[in-house]
């Protein structure tokens, strides 16, 4: 287990004061058995005149932030502090049925897996469906497990990362043409991919990990919010993939948010009220950094035991 902190700053600036309509902002984790919030902070300037929270229908920490006076300038900076138990080898304890593919999702989970099935891109030329047919064998039997760590292994080597400003994601087919993306277009190609194969697969929204001491080119998405997606897969349960990165299991990646489609977990996203030339640009930074490894005492587990823990204590100087 290692407590990482992050500090997500995102900047707007305008030429002229404008007026601000509402901003949804999703920068909290989600809490789970391999990663526990012990803090989040969240400083807004200029200061919202109302901040409310939800959870969405995937159960994602949603704030609404509404504001009242004008500014040249918004700034969103996060603080976070986490708990995080990295599984390099993930538990693929999967059903007997499921362990070779093809297989079916049993009928109680059908319904509610249903919409994660459902192709959401047009593939006129079944290019996509040529492609992901290539990790299946013919004539034997294909294992499950296999098959998606090897989709995942194939776009991180065969696929070049390339930064692109530009808001949303592109289709996979032009991912699969060009044979480049960022991290959201590799994870909705690898979405709509499994997808192909009758498999449930979501869109994940988080940040990247980067160790400090394997090298800035160990891992791509660093320094930046960081997308990759989940296949449930039955016995199993949702297993992160990270084509970006070759990633098998949530070593590295911190989960914020879960979502059917992108357009369903953008960290940040609002409006503004002036001209539209008044815009002059957004920057974006995100620091991960391993504070230091936990290993609990049995006074941690006695507290734990209270209701109390590392949660409830200064972490950070």
């Amino acid at each position: 287990m290692s407590v990482l902190s992050v500090r997500h700053l995102t900047t707007y600036s305008y030429k002229t004061p404008v007026r601000f309509g509402e901003h949804r902002i999703m920068f909290r984790p989600r809490d789970s058995y391999d990663q526990r919030l012990i803090s989040s902070d969240l400083v807004i300037d200029p200061e919202p005149r109302r901040l409310r929270w939800l959870h969405d229908v995937f159960g994602n920490c949603v704030a609404i932030a509404s504001f009242s006076k004008p500014a040249a300038q918004l700034r969103f900076d996060t603080r976070i502090v986490l708990d995080h138990t990295p599984l390099n080898t993930p538990d693929f304890s999967i059903e007997d049925f499921a362990r070779t593919y093809p297989f079916t999702y049993g009928p109680d989970e059908m319904p509610d897996l249903a919409r994660l099935i459902e192709r959401q891109y047009l593939d006129p030329e079944h290019a996509l469906d040529q492609w992901v047919r290539r990790f299946v064998h013919r004539g034997r039997e294909t294992e499950t497990a296999k098959l998606l760590m090897t989709m995942t292994y194939a776009i991180k080597e065969s696929f070049t990362y390339s930064r692109r400003l530009e808001h949303g994601t592109q289709d996979p087919i032009t991912t699969l043409t060009t044979r480049k993306g960022t991290c959201r277009d590799f994870a909705v190609l690898m979405i709509e991919a499994a997808r192909a194969l009758g498999l449930a697969a979501r869109f994940v929204s988080g940040y990247l990990n980067v160790p400090s001491d394997a090298g800035d080119t160990s891992h791509k998405g660093g320094g930046n919010t960081h997308a990759w997606c989940q296949i449930y897969l039955p016995g199993a349960g949702w297993v992160e993939f990270d084509p970006t990165n070759g990633i098998v299991g949530n070593r590295d990646l911190i989960r914020v948010a879960v979502a059917r489609d992108p357009r369903q977990a953008v960290p940040l996203s609002g409006t503004y009220f002036g001209d539209a030339a008044a815009f002059s640009g957004m920057t974006v930074s995100v620091d991960v950094r391993e504070i230091a490894p936990f290993h609990p005492t049995l006074q941690d587990l006695d507290d734990a035991a209270l209701g109390e823990g590392p949660h409830d204590r200064a972490v950070l100087a």
